[in-house]
């Protein structure tokens, strides 16, 4: 879809929807906490006929919304068409609470979806990813600790034909 020396930016997420949408499932998939910090009740309140007074303190179980099978098809799959329509263009989830919700969403997320979406194009774009020879599988079990990490694990990262490392040119594959 993109040229090999096209520099990736944001904008190209509109022409790269399977992409876009690998990079929300990854966010989906791999979440790096199942809990939110916790958060302070400012008022009485009433949630699903629960009865919460002011300054109960709350933390929201966001892996259970990110697994939870009446919003996602496959919770427990890598599937990146949870967020592809039929016609294959990208759709946001109301469910996808990777970066937690309400009044408290992590102020980066914008920025942070933004960043993952050109690293993680410029790297497929420069590179050919493999395991290393001899490897049949990786673990991708969680390590559950103050946040989930996945086990380590080796990779090979071959520079594709045709690309180069070095920053483009003044005005090269830029958009203005």
């Amino acid at each position: 879809v993109l040229s090999p020396s096209h520099l990736i930016c944001y904008e190209d997420r509109k022409q790269l929807p399977y992409t876009n949408a690998v990079v929300h499932e990854i966010l989906r998939f791999s979440s790096i906490i199942l809990i939110t910090l916790a958060r302070e009740a400012v008022k009485d309140t009433t949630v699903l006929g629960y009865h919460i007074p002011k300054g109960t303190l709350i933390m929201v179980n966001i892996d259970s919304t990110l697994f939870d099978p009446a919003y996602w098809e496959t919770p427990h799959q890598f599937n990146p068409a949870h967020f592809l329509d039929k016609a294959g263009n990208f759709v946001t989830r109301e469910a996808f609470l990777a970066f937690s919700a309400g009044h408290r969403v992590c102020p980066g997320e914008t920025m942070a979806k933004m960043e993952l979406f050109i690293i993680f194009c410029s790297l497929l774009q420069k590179f050919k990813f493999t395991v290393p020879e001899g490897v049949k599988e990786i673990n991708t079990d969680i390590i559950f600790g103050s946040t989930m990490k996945p086990h380590p694990y080796k990779l090979c990262a071959v520079l594709c034909a045709q690309q180069s490392l070095a920053p483009a040119k003044e005005g090269q594959g830029r958009r203005h």
